[in-house]
């Protein structure tokens, strides 16, 4: 006999553990995460389960609405297709938002980002001890040959590694500050956050090193506001006890060195500024800082080396290609974002929890994006945008009243 009540609970559970799985193998593989995320909303709209949007739904709305607009003006449509199909990814707002109704399962979702960063980590330890010791075999500079071929961990390039494991980093931070007391095995979670955070500096990605501390401040900061006062010392610290070639990467900063990236960053920016000046309202179009940044590119300056597929600045980029309106739609999205979850903390009762976990984390993220975002094009990046997207939404998911508690 057919059992209707379980063929009901079949469909929502589906679409929840599917949802699960797709946010949790966006670390590894993106044809895996956006094949579960179909699955994922297949399951969900057949279940019948009603589908819900966080608050930022008219400004997301406006600022697709916007990326569409480029494109039809742009005269160049195929090119800028790539963005079109991007727009599947951020379905992953409905999804996740609309099927991991429990608070606890969100916990474990970030709780299984950790376990898989330190796995990629632990990958990217060995990367970077091989890539050294192939440098001294083949009696090049150590941290020229390492620039070019850092480490990737389970990714295809170290922007990619570095952003993810900043995410997981935070996430996870947020957890053992804020969250539900650890009663059994902490020192696993405070191994994993050792073990990415390890990862994160011998990745080399500067920007990612600024956001993550940033990001690392305002938790520190909001946890044991007295620690701040170390943070100094314990950059030194770190700057005194890493290898060579990461000492190297810090003074670049400041006295770069032929293969860093700060003149090339420099013309990228003064391209864009001028694509901007060009087109203001509906910019080149999605992908047009890539295809027509020659057109753009600063005159009686020689051109460095680098990858100019983008101008290494979200806020550029989006005002270059899709035009300042929407452009600052997308501000306004991200300091909504603030908003709500700064206010949602503000109205807490004291002491650990879910709740207060998942807000401070989702905060600690968008200000490290913010941040990273002045140097690199991060949320062009799909699986970086993916991430970005699913804590946005477990943020919103600890605003609402309905969900199933921790």
């Amino acid at each position: 006999m057919n059992n209707p009540v379980g063929g009901a609970l079949f469909l929502p559970r589906a679409a929840t553990w599917l949802t699960f799985a797709a946010a949790a193998s966006i670390l590894f593989s993106i044809a895996l995460w956006q094949i579960l995320l179909a699955l994922a909303l297949a399951a969900l709209f057949l279940s019948g389960e009603p589908l819900r949007f966080p608050r930022i739904k008219l400004p997301l709305a406006l600022f697709l609405a916007g990326t569409l607009i480029a494109l039809a003006f742009s005269g160049h449509i195929a090119e800028g297709l790539p963005q079109v199909r991007k727009i599947y990814v951020f379905s992953l707002l409905l999804v996740v938002f609309s099927a991991l109704r429990s608070l606890k399962v969100a916990r474990w979702l970030f709780l299984t980002w950790a376990g898989f960063a330190a796995v990629s980590a632990a990958r990217g330890v060995v990367q970077f001890v091989q890539k050294v010791q192939m440098a001294r075999e083949l009696h090049q500079n150590v941290y020229a040959y390492y620039v070019g071929e850092r480490i990737t961990g389970f990714t295809n390039h170290w922007n990619t590694f570095s952003a993810q494991e900043m995410f997981a980093l935070l996430m996870l931070a947020a957890f053992l500050f804020f969250g539900p007391p650890v009663k059994k095995r902490g020192w696993v979670w405070i191994l994993f956050a050792a073990f990415i955070a390890v990862a994160v500096l011998l990745a080399e990605t500067r920007a990612v090193w600024i956001a993550t501390a940033i990001g690392g401040l305002y938790l520190v900061w909001f946890w044991r506001r007295w620690l701040v006062l170390l943070v100094p010392v314990a950059i030194v610290a770190a700057f005194f006890v890493s290898p060579a070639v990461i000492r190297d990467r810090f003074t670049s900063m400041v006295h770069p060195q032929d293969v860093d990236s700060n003149a090339f960053r420099l013309y990228t920016w003064r391209a864009g500024v001028s694509m901007v000046e060009a087109h203001p309202l509906l910019g080149l179009g999605p992908e047009g800082p890539h295809y027509q940044f020659d057109r753009y590119a600063p005159t009686g300056t020689p051109r460095p080396e680098g990858w100019y597929g983008h101008l290494h600045n979200i806020y550029l980029q989006y005002a270059a290609e899709r035009g300042i309106p929407t452009m600052l739609v997308m501000m306004w999205m991200l300091g909504q974002i603030l908003y709500d979850f700064w206010r949602g903390l503000r109205a807490l009762p004291p002491g650990r929890g879910a709740q207060r976990f998942l807000l401070h984390g989702a905060i600690a993220v968008v200000l490290a994006t913010l941040a990273e975002g002045f140097f690199e094009y991060n949320l062009g990046i799909s699986n970086v945008l993916a991430m970005f997207l699913v804590v946005v939404a477990c943020g919103y998911l600890a605003l609402e009243k309905d969900v199933a508690p921790e």
